[in-house]
């Protein structure tokens, strides 16, 4: 009998066909696709593993794509802006730069925490930004910092109450392997990445509970994802992500929503400066032991060095999706608790979340090893 030919089924097809192609445009418009499209194969492959009629796999399907669309429409529901106060962190560069002028634009009162009010990234938001946007000197290592930042948003804003918290300030460091890194490189990445996001959390806290807003912690897919030389960020960066996961249970008690941010890929100062690159790896060679230097040799550190100009020019200089993520995090109405910001990064991080252990550390060692040996196994025969 051709499964076709009952009405119903058509009927199934036919209301699948339009809500799933609704469905796909808006997730289009919204940068949702790729979450989309992943649950709507999985619901059809689980449709397939179950063996239902064609029928009754059409009809959950159908259903599936009313409810999928219906998720997708409430969370494109805009608040209005009516001049609400966003505090960005790290805004010298980067991200936090622009998003710090992309809230403005928007109509935002932005408060942008920078590392150095005297520095050219400050002065740029003051040059070319609205009235609305306030420098702060804050260095979110520094508790005095952070405390003095927040009477300046709190005598600011007075009874209105912060709308969101945007935790961006990140340092990254050399790429090498975790044995040589120094200790100096992990306490300050985690000073920096982690217990300065926790630290502007707590302070600011207080004033998001009063207005129930967002609680936004950029982290990165490195968090999720275990690529070779960057032990301490990506460390970090996933204590970063956890804390997010647990705090927002415990606030959403308080109307007070916690948003993730995985970006992938993207061209930012976080690499650093050639500077900053010598002088790290100047610490490395001057911390070598007679066995690491027998083991690894000074070669193999200067050739690491050499791979941060190429990371650079193969992130994507278009910063846009990572704005985008956090515009929506910051306005919609029911934002999504994890957004996966590039080209493949959701992918990435599906893979590498449900794939076995063994076949991802297979991939990763062969397409994210370093391309130079160190010096005891390009001996060893």
């Amino acid at each position: 009998m051709n499964p076709f030919s009952s009405e119903s089924a058509w009927l199934c097809l036919t209301a699948t066909a339009v809500l799933g192609g609704m469905l796909l445009c808006k997730a289009w418009s919204s940068g949702q696709l790729r979450s989309q499209v992943v649950c709507l194969a999985g619901l059809w492959g689980g449709a397939c593993l179950l063996s239902l009629s064609l029928l009754c796999s059409l009809f959950l399907l159908s259903v599936s794509c009313f409810f999928l669309l219906y998720v997708s429409s409430s969370d494109q529901d805009s608040l209005p802006v009516d001049q609400k106060a966003v505090l960005v962190t790290g805004a010298d560069s980067g991200f936090g730069h622009a998003l710090a002028k992309h809230l403005d634009k928007l109509g935002f009162t932005v408060f942008a925490g920078v590392l150095d009010k005297e520095g050219p990234g400050a002065e740029e938001l003051r040059k070319n930004c609205s009235e609305r946007l306030s420098v702060l000197q804050m260095d979110v290592t520094k508790p005095e910092q952070i405390k003095d930042a927040h009477s300046k948003v709190a005598e600011k804003i007075q009874d209105k109450g912060l709308w969101a918290v945007v935790n961006n300030a990140g340092v990254f460091h050399f790429p090498i392997d975790g044995e040589l890194i120094p200790m100096t490189v992990y306490r300050k990445c985690m000073a920096v990445n982690f217990f300065g996001a926790v630290e502007v959390t707590k302070v600011f806290l207080p004033l998001l509970r009063k207005s129930k807003g967002r609680l936004v912690n950029v982290s990165s897919m490195g968090a999720m994802i275990p690529f070779q030389m960057v032990a301490a960020y990506a460390s970090t960066k996933a204590a970063i992500s956890m804390f997010s996961s647990i705090i927002r249970q415990e606030l959403a008690k308080w109307g007070v929503k916690v948003v993730t941010i995985h970006p992938g890929g993207f061209q930012t100062n976080i690499v650093g400066s050639q500077d900053s690159w010598d002088k790290t790896e100047k610490e490395i060679l001057d911390h070598f032991s007679k066995e690491i230097q027998e083991n690894y040799g000074q070669e193999y550190v200067h050739t690491q060095k050499l791979t941060l100009p190429v990371m650079r020019e193969m992130s994507n200089p278009d910063i846009t999706p990572v704005l985008r993520d956090i515009q929506h995090a910051i306005c919609a109405r029911n934002p999504s608790s994890f957004y996966s910001s590039g080209r493949m990064t959701y992918l990435w991080i599906c893979f590498a979340t449900y794939s076995p252990t063994s076949l991802l550390d297979y991939i990763l060692r062969n397409h994210f090893t370093p391309k130079l040996m160190p010096r005891a196994l390009r001996t060893t025969s």
